[in-house]
């Protein structure tokens, strides 16, 4: 039974698939996909997400703007985002972080909303989801300076090198891997996967994008994290089944669930 820690089903075009949400979640489930984290990319959608984790027991949902959302918006508060998050089904903050691959020039709006971020999920005891691409130091400075050791979070949809994984480790991150561990050129990457240790290591979708092989190209959805998960198991030297056991397990231990 495998959990999808990050997709975005509220940016799933349904249009394209040819299919409901309902029907979306249906075929994960018929494939062992039981459980769904979907993400907030800013305001307007963690708002969104309430109303959809209260639709379905078996999706849950983030508070969070996205490093890449517009910088001219003003820089969420702290006390905003507390206050999203007092729900139940609101079990993280994020997804946030820094990307200076994509938005460099928004360099200084995004330190000041991953700060507000860290700072919100200390007061709320949640985990933290982060994106970082390109800020390697400083993400791991910020999480230090603001971030909690005993709420934790997660780097997301891993892409950087071991050294970044192993000071995440240290301060008691989780690391998600996504399709791209499945993609011809991510040796490097699998080489990383063979070394997190197994109780800290989670998978996910990303949906609708990053579509795992055999389906890159496609637009994603959560039924895809069964291929993500074969891929990390195989890795690992372990059954599907209980490489499935495992990570569920480790994300109802980051989550308190």
């Amino acid at each position: 039974m495998l959990v999808d820690s990050h997709c975005h089903l509220d940016r799933i075009d349904l249009e394209k698939a040819g299919r409901s949400l309902d029907q979306i979640l249906v075929s994960a489930k018929d494939r062992g996909v039981t459980r769904f984290l979907s993400i907030a990319t800013d305001l307007t959608s963690s708002e969104r997400l309430l109303s959809l984790g209260q639709s379905y027991a078996e999706v849950y949902t983030s508070v969070g703007v996205h490093p890449l959302q517009d910088a001219a918006q003003p820089v969420p508060g702290v006390e905003e985002l507390a206050r999203l998050s007092d729900n139940d089904k609101v079990i993280a903050i994020g997804e946030t972080g820094l990307d200076n691959h994509y938005a460099a020039e928004t360099a200084e709006w995004q330190r000041a909303s991953f700060i507000s971020h860290l700072k919100a999920a200390r007061e709320v005891a949640k985990p933290v989801i982060v994106h970082t691409r390109d800020a390697r130091a400083e993400t791991l400075a910020l999480i230090r300076e603001h971030g909690s050791r005993e709420s934790a979070g997660i780097l997301h949809c891993f892409t950087e090198s071991w050294d970044m994984a192993e000071a995440a480790l240290a301060l008691n991150f989780y690391i998600s891997f996504s399709g791209i561990v499945t993609f011809r050129n991510a040796e490097g990457l699998r080489e990383v996967v063979r070394k997190v240790p197994l109780d800290r290591i989670l998978v996910e979708t990303d949906a609708p994008w990053l579509a795992p092989v055999p389906h890159r190209g496609q637009q994603n959805e959560p039924a895809y994290v069964v291929e993500v998960a074969e891929q990390v198991a195989a890795l690992k030297g372990l059954s599907l089944e209980a490489f499935a056991k495992q990570s569920s397990e480790n994300f109802d231990r980051l989550f308190g669930l």
